[in-house]
């Protein structure tokens, strides 16, 4: 026995040396997990804004006390999609340990964790990078899970009796990565300010040691993380009225003016961690909702009294590595604020704290300290009385007892005395066994509801090892998480419990751990267990269905269980192996290495599945359950999803398909009870309403970072489609083509209506046609258009007619240009008006009354006129239709345009002539006004003018073809013959 102990002591003390030197060679390095995180490219989520790792607890998002999810985001996020959003913007870093042994910004390590012992976070992983490697592996890489040393796994074994069971495990030798939490693509202070993109500038990691100047007005987001700005003077910020998160952190910042934050006064997140800020500086904002000075170099958590105006201040983070007090008057400018959230501490010994410090801040409703109590527990125990003053409900303790700590006494020992405590969780801490024993006895005795242990390293100090007896007490305790346990002993550990403790348990998560085989008697133990998460671990279908163990009574009530990050393949045996568990509703089997190996039998009462992060392909709908109501298959390999696809499950209600390959959602989906869908990451560019049509019940549809096209096929989803429903709008919704628009905001593309839909635009075109027409016409009639568009048409084609003709009729020799025909009567019209206008203008006229030559016939003198005249004009009016001699006249100048000139004929008409008044030996005028051109007398003394000009192009050359049309009812209806009067 002594050569084994001894053996054990050599060996322990060889793997801390082993661990301390790894320490020494990372201390070149920032200390801060977190900052090595930073500094890596590839893990560096601080300089980009959309995925604010950095940003700190404060600013994740809200928890959900109900269900845990602030222990485990990743998790919870596969076990219940619509849950994920709500986790808690103090704890989501706090929790993971990678986050919480942080040292000053400075790289100096605290003295008091200058010798950690090997159970140190950071050490742990220095000690075996291979491990971490196959470790790291595993979070990311289901397939990797594959490669871990068999002999490095957990071997749990549990024994039952009637009122207690007993369990074994084999030392854990292989230290594994305990998962942080996931990821959020933006943290709460983002959402709470940025509403565009265009309004985030990140100057990052640009080696900037001033603020630029000329930073556009309706700047919304600014980060400066990872330059060398020493000083934020008043100026520096002027002009940035719209500016609502600050984000100056790792640039050994060491002095911030108050006069800044005049020229911000909308800032609601000012983050500027990981400085050299000697002293909290003066700020007076109204808005300020999240404040986070962490990791800098203040001596005093002093509050200056400007922080009395912090009237909306929610979220508060202060640590620095040389403050070591909390004087008793340091918090009291928030005695009127309503802070609901602080996290105090740097991860070094407190060596004071005044009781009733923190008992002045009334509305503390979650605290986290980042603090060990080694040797101080009377400091510790003042602290709780002061925290159960205020009425804190959730409470986080970070590194409380470094390794090197023998915990001897009972520190916990007033939480029996805390009726407001419901949550308690205890990160990056070493315990033994009868610690362990004295802490849970408190715990059970308590109003305590949820207990978490992350990255806890467990020591058997005790010869039984772990013993805990019934109680005859009431236990409130109902949900247990133990996310990353290690231990380093060569032995079994030993824990024998009383079934009644845990009998109450509703919720247990057990993950990070390396669990290759689900413990026997941990199966019917749990009789009230509703919720069991187990992912993260090193299980497959043998393990978890292990052989040896009867499943005839498994978790009778269990609802929702977790088999993500394990090292199940096969769906088809996990889906027969599931009518074992006939109460089990919810599943979840995302990160593993699952293959289509056959058909799947599922049992009805399973109606959700995540298969996420799973290469399974297009076929994966025909292995699945018809009662399915929520399905996760995300990134899942899926390049189109048809109407065949989702035919077969009526009662969906959970779709998510997120970072697949999908391009087009089809028009002829139907899915009649969806309420939720997500398609983002996607390769979609453009969502039509009938693509939704077929979801009529749809309230929520999530289709962020998919490759818009701002076009037309874009119009509908922009303008009509309630965003309301859109979780992700506006932020991750942008266009991608045309390059033009590349990288606009899809809620500041813009386009109408009119441009989109051809049915609107040809309707608008005709109307508009319609109007257009109708004003034209209207105008063309007020102004007689009509009569100068005949004017004009026949001067036009008059000229163009007498260039053709000329050199016919330079041939012929006439004695007068015209012959005028005309009633006496009219005679008075003919000598004031045709003959001066027509005669002064050149032309010569054959006038009867004046040019026939006495003595001769009536007859000849008309034939001779006629013949000697190039054109013959007839005035045509009622007078003229009642002549015999104008009708012998017309008679001979008509047959002399059918024997020689065609177009001799002109025709003026003075005034209407009735269509009753025409006798019928005019009967042959009527057939020539129908093919001759003839002219009408205006009135109106403006249209004289035109008149006379159309004469004298006419008497150059006539065209029988003009205004034919016009003329066809000369002596019927149309206007050119008016209606008697």
């Amino acid at each position: 026995m002594q050569s084994s102990q001894s053996q054990l002591k050599a060996k322990g003390q060889k793997n801390k040396l082993q661990r301390q030197n790894a320490e020494q060679d990372t201390d070149q390095q920032d200390t801060d997990p977190q900052t090595q995180q930073d500094k890596d490219p590839q893990a560096q989520q601080d300089t980009d804004p959309q995925t604010q790792q950095d940003i700190d607890p404060q600013t994740q998002q809200e928890t959900d006390l109900q269900t845990q999810q602030d222990i485990d985001p990743q998790a919870q996020q596969d076990t219940d999609p619509q849950t994920q959003q709500d986790t808690d913007p103090q704890t989501q870093q706090d929790i993971d340990p990678q986050t919480q042994q942080e040292t000053n910004p400075a790289g100096d390590k605290p003295s008091d964790q200058a010798g950690h012992s090997p159970s140190g976070t950071q050490s742990q992983r220095d000690t075996d990078p291979q491990a971490q490697q196959d470790t790291d592996q595993q979070d990311t890489d289901p397939q990797a899970q594959q490669d871990i040393d068999p002999q490095a796994q957990n071997l749990l074994i549990c024994s039952m009796s009637p009122f207690s069971f007993f369990c074994s495990a084999v030392v854990i030798m292989l230290l594994h990565h305990v998962a942080s939490p996931s990821a959020q693509e933006h943290d709460e202070g983002f959402n709470l300010c940025v509403t565009s993109r265009r309004g985030m500038k990140d100057f990052s990691q640009q080696n900037l040691t001033s603020i630029p100047s000329n930073l556009p007005n309706d700047t919304q987001y600014l980060d400066f993380s990872y330059n060398f700005i020493r000083s934020l003077m008043g100026v520096d910020l002027s002009g940035l009225s719209q500016l609502c998160f600050l984000k100056i952190t790792h640039c050994g910042l060491q002095l911030i003016s108050p006069a800044v934050f005049s020229h911000i006064p909308a800032l609601k997140v000012l983050n500027a961690s990981h400085n050299q800020l000697s002293l909290i500086p003066e700020i007076s904002l109204k808005d300020l909702r999240i404040l986070d000075l962490r990791y800098n170099l203040y001596i005093t958590y002093q509050l200056p009294a400007s922080f009395q105006s912090l009237r909306n201040l929610d979220t508060l983070l202060l640590g620095s590595s040389i403050a070591r007090s909390l004087s008793y008057n340091d918090f009291d400018s928030l005695r009127n604020v309503s802070l609901t959230r602080l996290f105090l501490g740097a991860g070094i010994h407190m060596q004071k704290y005044d009781f009733g410090a923190l008992a002045k801040i009334w509305s503390i409703n979650e605290f986290s300290l980042f603090a060990p109590f080694c040797g101080n527990f009377e400091m510790f125990e003042h602290l709780l009385k002061d925290l159960n003053v205020t009425g804190t409900k959730f409470l986080r303790f970070i590194t409380p007892f470094p390794d090197s700590c023998d915990v001897r006494g009972d520190p916990f020992r007033n939480l029996i005395t805390m009726p407001f405590i419901q949550n308690l969780t205890i990160v990056n801490t070493w315990i033994n066994s009868s610690f362990m024993e004295v802490f849970l006895k408190n715990v059970w005795l308590s109003s305590l509801h949820e207990l978490s242990f992350v990255n806890m390293t467990y020591n058997e100090d005790t010869p039984d090892g772990f013993q805990f007896h019934t109680i005859n007490h009431t236990i409130n305790l109902h949900t247990l998480t133990f996310n990353g346990i290690h231990h380093y002993q060569y032995k079994y550990p030993t824990f024998n419990m009383s079934l009644e403790a845990v009998s109450e348990l509703t919720n247990l998560k057990f993950s990070g751990t390396g669990m290759n085989i689900l413990p026997c008697g941990l199966i019917s133990v749990l009789p009230s267990l509703e919720t069991l998460d187990l992912s993260d671990n090193l299980l497959s279908e043998s393990g978890f269905w292990w052989f040896m163990c009867s499943h005839t009574s498994v978790f009778p009530k269990l609802r929702h269980l977790s088999l993500s990050k394990n090292r199940f393949s096969s769906l088809a045996l996990i889906s027969a192996n599931m009518k074992l568990m006939p109460t089990v509703e919810s599943l979840d089997l995302s990160f593993n290495s699952l293959l289509l190996d056959g058909p799947c039998s599922w049992p009805a009462q399973l109606i959700e599945l995540s298969l996420a992060s799973n290469n399974l392909g297009n076929n994966i709908f025909q292995f699945l359950s018809p009662h399915f109501e929520r399905v996760d298959l995300s990134k899942t390999g899926i390049t189109a999803i048809t109407q065949d696809d989702l035919a077969g499950f009526p009662k969906l209600t959970y779709l998510e398909l997120s970072a697949n390959s999908i391009q087009v959602i089809p028009t002829d989906l139907i899915a009649p009870a969806l309420l939720t869908l997500h398609i983002d990451q996607n390769a979609i560019t453009s969502i039509f309403r009938e693509a939704l049509a077929g979801f009529p019940k749809l309230q929520t549809l999530k289709a962020g970072n998919n490759p818009f096209v701002c076009s037309c096929d874009s119009y509908w989803f922009v303008t009509a489609f309630n965003k309301s429903q859109l979780p992700d709008w506006p932020l991750d919704y942008t266009c991608s083509t045309p390059p033009h628009y590349s990288g606009l905001p899809l809620s500041e593309y813009k386009t109408s209506r009119l441009s989109c839909e051809v049915w609107l635009r040809a309707a608008v075109s005709v109307s508009f046609i319609i109007v257009i027409s109708a004003v034209i016409g209207l105008v063309f009639h007020k102004c007689d258009g009509v009569w100068y568009s005949k004017m004009l048409w026949v001067w036009i084609r008059m000229k163009q007619r007498g260039k053709k003709r000329s050199n016919l009729l330079n041939n012929m020799s006439f004695s007068y240009h015209a012959f005028i025909s005309y009633s006496h009567q009219d005679s008075e019209w003919v000598d004031n008006q045709l003959v001066p206008s027509l005669e002064g203008a050149g032309f010569s006229l054959c006038v009867h009354e004046r040019d026939f030559v006495p003595g001769e016939w009536i007859i000849d003198n008309i034939i001779s006129c006629v013949e000697s005249s190039y054109k013959t004009l007839f005035v045509l009016s009622k007078h003229f239709v009642q002549s015999e001699w104008c009708n012998y006249e017309l008679f001979f100048a008509q047959h002399r345009a059918i024997s020689v000139q065609r177009d001799s004929l002109v025709f003026i008409l003075l005034e209407p002539i009735p269509t009753d008044s025409l006798p019928k030996k005019f009967l042959r005028l009527r057939s020539l006004l129908r093919q001759q051109t003839y002219l009408e007398w205006p009135a109106e003394p403006r249209k004289q003018q035109l008149f006379w000009a159309s004469v004298r192009s006419m008497l150059h050359t006539a065209d029988r073809s003009v205004l034919r049309n016009v003329a066809t009812d000369i002596s019927e209806t149309l206007p050119l013959l008016a209606d008697p009067l």
